[in-house]
């Protein structure tokens, strides 16, 4: 299953700004996804024209793919200002605005690529999103994007609902959930593009102890946005059995694992 609850795009906005002075710095895993992505580009489109990159963050995709080559012009937009900025500082001449990747700010048939990468598991509905790609690319034009699929960070949701349970809380659990590959296959053919290259596969970040990896989430601003999320920590008995559940479960010789299972597609617009 998909987010149940609807994303705040406020909240979002907010979450990701506040940290994009520190986002590159650990943004680990982040960073490995968009090497994948590139990978994959290279294999199968030339990029050239105007190329779109959607919750370009720091703008980490758009300088991967050459942003600012010769035949190739890329727009960077990012729902959170802080973003947006410090991708322009990383690649000038490029052009730039903000804007949510549920409505683009751009005119039908316009673009001849969109990439995007670690954005959209951020957007509660997926056709609708994958539509608004669909219209402002051209006939024949790429959609590249990766994202983070329903068994992303398994460990820390299974082992906080699990704690919840036994310590008898009435709060819902704090842990944003993702959408299933099905459910990605289905909006990008709902939105009317033919994909040519889909793969999942895990990627897995390792840390010293849990509260390590819940300050590396918190730095790079992922934070749980959705609509009715709740409100403030979860109880002090919660977390302390979360960690030990977590530990008691998944502790390897050389950490504790973070498992993200990564969603990539490449499809075309007819």
């Amino acid at each position: 299953m998909g987010p149940v609850n609807p994303i705040d795009g406020r909240l979002l906005r907010t979450h990701f700004s506040a940290h994009a002075g520190e986002y590159d710095r650990y943004a680990i895993v982040q960073k490995r996804v968009v090497a994948q992505l590139v990978a994959r580009l290279a294999v199968s489109v030339e990029l050239c024209g105007l190329v779109l990159d959607v919750g370009t963050g720091t703008g980490a995709l758009s300088a991967a793919l050459g942003g600012g080559q010769p035949g190739r012009t890329f727009v960077l937009t990012d729902i959170a200002h802080g973003m947006t900025r410090a991708a322009v500082q990383r690649l000038p001449g490029t052009l730039a605005c903000d804007g949510d990747a549920r409505k683009l700010p751009f005119v039908d048939s316009r673009l001849t690529a969109v990439v995007s990468s670690n954005v959209y598991q951020w957007v509660d509905d997926l056709p609708a999103a994958f539509r608004e790609v669909c219209r402002v690319l051209r006939p024949g034009g790429c959609f590249a994007v990766a994202l983070f699929g329903e068994q992303t960070l398994r460990e820390l949701r299974d082992a906080h609902r699990q704690a919840i349970r036994e310590c008898g809380s009435q709060q819902p659990s704090h842990v944003q959930s993702f959408p299933a590959a099905a459910e990605v296959t289905a909006a990008l053919e709902g939105a009317g593009l033919v994909c040519t290259d889909f793969s999942c596969f895990p990627e897995i970040d390792w840390h010293p102890d849990v509260p390590a990896l819940l300050r590396q989430l918190k730095q790079i601003g992922a934070a749980n946005a959705a609509v009715g999320q709740p409100k403030g920590l979860a109880p002090r008995q919660v977390m302390q059995r979360m960690i030990a559940l977590y530990e008691q479960t998944h502790r390897q010789p050389q950490g504790i694992p973070a498992t993200y299972e990564v969603v990539c597609a490449i499809a075309e617009k007819p």
